[in-house]
């Protein structure tokens, strides 16, 4: 028989059903009926001891779903268990035949290949537990499918079930699981329920069906019918029937009528989320791609009930009740989240007026208008609402920081911030805590004293910026100054703030290229050099200068370095070598820095001859730590600040300081001694950085390599002093040269403020206490950078010394001084007030998950270096359950245990939190180098929020989905391969990786239109550009990813992926919902752990 066809026709629940030997008549109209017999039940996905083998009488097995097929008959790869394979106690959970195996539906069929989990299976210990009779409809509550989002307090006290708000509700799906890897079994009585509740005013949660006023649902009493679920394997140990029963049902059942045809339930009777569907007012069907329509009962399959005949099929002998797995699409969607936000705050613009207010999520596009704070591109915060008292704040267990971006990038309809001149006597200050006159100072006195809003110190007016107050007490000129009515503004700095009391000159730009073999051999040189004669002309310039004010200079090295004059009176360019690379010194002033229009021909002449010069060179051997020594006594003699961009291949294992050994070894992972391979392995790095800090030199790093070059160490530099790291592993020219030379220009072209020191102050009650960053710190104040950029972030975390006051809230001052790329010495204020409160709710009414997962990785990241990888991630697991237990016990409604209650604006902290957890630097896979978790911890501590977000949670995008003539980006789908289609085309993107992911089944036509070739077969796998094809699916393609590339702040290198080939294992470990390779959990174990860790901290 075929599966698809339609089922036979299903008597009305009122009804006797036929009854087959072995098999209990289930309660349909009222009546009880018989008690099924226990079975003993083992722990999640583990060997059950001492199981009977004897069939059991009167256990049903459960229909299929219209999903991904039970794991038993997915295709694992070779050698791996798959769920539910004979052998663990000879359990066999799914069709008893070979015949019966076959028969899937041709929904799952075709997506089986995404299903199957990749990692094997671990087994873990059994946990006997009774599996009672069959609960009635109010026992049934203890899914984690009811899960309780709620940013509301003192609701209806939900019941046990399902739990459900105005806001969010859920959707049911399938899929087959690997149980919960590195987390332990969960008992029985411990499976959370999922229920959501009212989120905070203003941001509207995501919808998927919403019943009307409910705040909480048990299942349709008996008699009622049930909805479309569907069946697959359980959260670790999830039982039936733990809660307790009367609870009240706050949504009243549908009328009782007949099960639709075509609709399928699962073995136990759970009560899944409502839908929408023709049949049933107020119930809608699934929503997902990936599943076929819903079918009616199947030959060969459980049927729906316990009890409960098969309509018409034969029976097999009765099987186990396979465990019920937590609906992916029943817990919170981050692409839901994001498209909620851009729906219901991307159209109107953000005005930063009102005190505490939480601006739009960082993934949604919006205009900020500047009426008082900072714009939330310069500052976003933890929380926009601090506790009162540290009590509060240690109760609660949120970190209250805040990411500053100082120098960033404002997009072309927002004005950059004011400058201010007040002359030689400077911006107007508190006397006491030397904070800068901003908008939240109050005017007292006609004008004449000023009180600060930060130490409430009264300061005198100076005569020459005395101004009268109008009705209200506010200066009459408040909005002709940026100082008075803006949050962000800048100020000329007078000399006092230079140093030596003296103006700094324009900075400069020295290139220090390696012209060892490996440099020469890869093509790197003469691609450099051939870059460089066009990139000069665009260095950074001030406003509508003529010209950049920077002067540039060159320095060639191997094991020993050549500096070049390139006087512009000279006719060829001068080299001359310093081989004692002990004792560094420049051997020329003049000549060495000079302007790029006087001396353009002296300088072409020379980047024409570098690659010549040392085409034939056999010079294996390099030095680093002279390099950057070289480079800083350079601009020390020429008293200027300035940039170093190095370009490096190999570890320098030259006789020279800085010396490095080869120390890489994978079998510390996992040991006490892991961080230090982390920790650079000697100190002259540290003090180097320390000395280019003093000097105002920062360094830009760009390294080759092609086997290990310690990262951990050579990256000190340039992270104590504000610079970048760039990595482009086994360098080939054909291959990489538009991702280095795009990274090139951009770091060359980019806003840098140098030699900048920054400082945020508070208002009385709170300090700042622990900042994140590139940067270097000589006292607990100032952050000290050679450099900054305006990708660059501080995070700064803020802890309480005293209690703070509801009415005058809480207020920040980041000011940073610096010199501007034409040598102006200035000072940036950016100012933000923020709320205060005595409410553990309205703390986790206005907390920004975003900006708190970007603390959390930088908190991790940065503890890698001290503690063992374990204990940072027990540190991380341990505070986000603490943070989730506080607002169940102290925010939520009253409910019941099993419902996992998660405050909306934080329903996305545990999804975000795992993929922080499974990232390569807290838990590497086999195939991640030692070198890239050192690139990528240094890389995400100054990283925005943005950044952080797309790198922890990739953005997964179908191609061929939207129409052609669409102009906008295509809606996202979950980081999950269940969510792929054999039949579409996919790219992802995190940031720093681009990847197409190409389906098997893809139409001929697509294939052709983006990759000019016939058939699936014969796209190259690993090609890394698409081919330029005049049609709209190619145009819109690749129109697609240059947009992306535009937006984040590192070209992203294309790999295309073929379904099933050796590199999607590489794609696959994007999919971050998914369990991963490296032993991480999936998103719904994760979710299973979090609760029983909140469980734990309540009971």
């Amino acid at each position: 028989m075929n599966v698809n066809q339609s089922a036979p026709p299903v008597p009305p629940f009122g009804q006797n059903q036929p009854i087959y030997p072995g098999y209990h008549q289930s309660s349909y109209g009222g009546q009880p009926g018989p008690a099924v017999p226990a079975a003993p039940y083992g722990a999640y996905n583990g060997p059950v001891p001492g199981y009977q083998q004897t069939p059991l009488q009167g256990v049903p097995r459960a229909p299929p779903s219209s999903g991904a097929p039970p794991a038993s008959t997915a295709q694992a790869p070779c050698g791996q268990t798959t769920y539910g394979q004979f052998g663990q106690g000879d359990i066999q959970n799914g069709p008893s035949s070979a015949a019966q195996m076959q028969r899937l539906p041709a929904a799952a069929s075709a997506s089986q290949q995404f299903g199957s989990p990749l990692a094997p299976v671990v087994s873990q210990p059994a946990v006997l537990q009774p599996y009672g009779p069959p609960p009635t409809s109010t026992q049934v509550t203890a899914q984690l499918a009811g899960m309780q989002i709620s940013g509301a307090v003192s609701q209806a006290p939900p019941s046990s079930g399902l739990g459900y708000g105005p806001p969010t509700s859920l959707a049911s799906a399938s899929g087959s699981f690997p149980n919960s890897g590195p987390y332990g079994s969960y008992p029985q009585s411990q499976a959370p329920s999922l229920s959501q509740a009212q989120g905070h005013p203003g941001v509207q949660p995501p919808l998927r069906s919403a019943p009307p006023l409910a705040s909480s649902f048990t299942s349709p009493a008996s008699g009622g019918p049930r909805m479309p679920s569907m069946t697959g394997p359980l959260p670790p140990g999830q039982g039936f029937g733990s809660l307790p029963v009367n609870q009240p049902n706050h949504v009243s059942s549908p009328p009782a009528h007949a099960l639709p045809p075509g609709t399928q339930m699962t073995g136990p009777p759970v009560p899944p989320p409502p839908m929408h569907s023709p049949q049933q007012p107020g119930y809608q069907l699934q929503q997902n791609g990936s599943f076929g329509p819903a079918r009616g009962p199947q030959h060969n399959y459980e049927s729906p009930y316990p009890g409960a005949s098969t309509f018409g099929s034969q029976p097999g002998p009765p099987q186990p009740l396979p465990p019920k797995r937590l609906d992916p699409d029943a817990i919170p969607s981050p692409i839901q989240v994001i498209e909620d936000d851009r729906n219901n705050r991307g159209s109107e613009p953000f005005v930063t007026g009102v005190r505490g207010q939480v601006p739009p999520l960082v993934t949604t596009n919006f205009l900020v208008k500047d009426q008082g704070n900072a714009s939330p591109r310069y500052i976003r915060c933890t929380s926009y609402n601090i506790p009162c008292t540290s009590d509060m704040a240690k109760q609660a267990q949120v970190p209250l920081a805040a990411v500053i971006k100082p120098l960033a990038r404002l997009p072309p309809e927002e004005a950059s911030p004011y400058v201010v001149d007040h002359g030689e006597s400077g911006p107007l200050r508190c006397n006491r805590c030397k904070a800068y006159m901003c908008p939240l100072m109050t005017f007292i006195e006609g004008g004449r004293r000023f009180q600060c809003s930060f130490c409430s110190c009264i300061n005198d007016v100076p005569p020459q910026y005395f101004q009268h107050l109008d009705h209200t007490g506010k200066r009459v000129d408040a909005y002709d100054r940026p100082e008075l009515s803006l949050g962000s503004y800048e100020f000329l700095a007078t000399v006092d703030y230079c140093k030596n009391n003296k103006f700094p000159s324009p900075p400069a730009f020295i290139f220090m290229i390696d012209v060892s073999y490996n440099a020469i051999r890869t093509g790197l040189v003469r691609l450099l050099c051939e870059e460089l004669k066009s990139l000069l002309d665009y260095l950074p310039r001030e406003g509508g200068a003529e010209e950049s004010a920077i002067r540039v200079g060159f320095v060639t090295y191997n094991k020993v370095l050549h500096f070049y004059n390139v006087k512009s009176s000279l006719a060829q360019p001068q080299m001359m070598v310093v081989s004692d690379v002990a004792d560094m010194f420049v051997p020329l002033l003049d000549g060495f820095l000079v302007n790029v229009n006087e001396s353009r021909a002296v300088i072409t002449s020379l980047l024409d001859q570098i690659p010549e010069m040392f085409a034939d060179t056999r010079e294996t051997e390099t030095v680093f730590a002279p390099v950057i020594q070289a480079g800083m006594e350079a601009l020390k003699a020429a008293e200027c600040a300035g940039k170093l961009f190095v370009f490096h291949t190999s570890l320098p294992i030259a006789e020279a300081p800085g010396k490095l050994k080869n120390r890489d070894d994978r079998k510390l992972i996992n040991t006490d001694k892991e961080k230090t391979l982390f920790q650079p392995q000697t100190g002259t790095y540290q003090t180097l950085a320390k000395d280019c800090v003093a000097q105002g030199c920062c360094v830009d790093l760009f390294l080759f390599p092609n086997q290990y070059v310690d990262v951990a160490t050579l990256s000190v530099v340039p992270q104590l002093t504000g610079g970048s790291v760039y990595k482009y592993a086994c360098f080939q020219v054909e291959n990489d040269q538009e991702r280095f030379l795009s990274d090139l220009r951009r770091d060359v072209q980019k806003v840098v403020g140098f030699d900048a020191v920054m400082r945020v102050r508070t208002s009385t009650g709170i300090r700042a206490v622990d900042f994140f960053g590139a940067f270097y710190m000589s006292n607990t104040t100032d952050v000290e950078l050679a450099g900054l950029d305006e990708d660059k972030t501080v995070t700064v975390e803020f802890k309480h010394d005293d209690r703070l006051n509801e009415e005058s809230g809480a207020l920040l001052q980041c000011a940073l001084l610096y010199t501007s790329c034409a040598g102006q010495r200035r000072l940036r204020i950016h100012n933000l007030a923020l709320n205060c409160c005595t409410q553990l709710a309205d703390l986790y009414r206005n907390c920004e998950t975003d900006t708190l997962i970007n603390y959390m990785a930088k908190f991790a990241y940065r503890g890698v270096l001290n503690s063992p990888v374990k204990t940072v991630r027990d540190t991380l697991i341990t505070q986000c359950a603490q943070i989730l237990a506080c607002y169940r016990k102290n925010c939520a409604s009253p409910s019941s245990a099993g419902q996992l209650i998660l405050p909306e604006c934080m329903k996305l902290l545990p999804v975000y939190l795992n993929c922080v957890l499974k990232s390569d630097v807290l838990q590497p896979g086999a195939e991640v180098t030692t070198d890239d978790r050192a690139y990528v911890r240094q890389l995400v501590s100054s990283m925005d929020v943005a950044e952080t977000n797309v790198f922890f949670y990739p953005r997964l995008l179908p191609l061929t989905k939207s129409p052609m003539d669409s102009t906008t980006e295509p809606p996202a789908v979950r980081a999950s391969e269940e969510r792929l289609s054999s039949g579409d085309i996919y790219l992802l993107e995190n940031g720093l990786n681009l990847f197409v992911w190409v389906g098997a089944s893809v139409q001929q036509g697509v294939v052709q239109s983006l990759f000019n070739v016939s058939s699936f077969s014969q796209i190259t796998s690993g090609l890394s550009v698409l081919p330029v094809l005049d049609n709209p699916l190619s145009k819109k393609v690749r129109g697609l990813i240059d947009s992306l590339r535009a937006q984040r702040m590192r070209y992203m290198k294309l790999i295309v992926v073929k379904q099933e080939d050796k590199l999607e294992m590489l794609f696959k470990h994007f999919l971050v919902e998914d369990k991963s390779l490296s032993g991480g959990a999936s998103y719904v174990d994760f979710l299973c752990h979090m609760h029983k860790e909140i469980r734990q901290l309540l009971s």
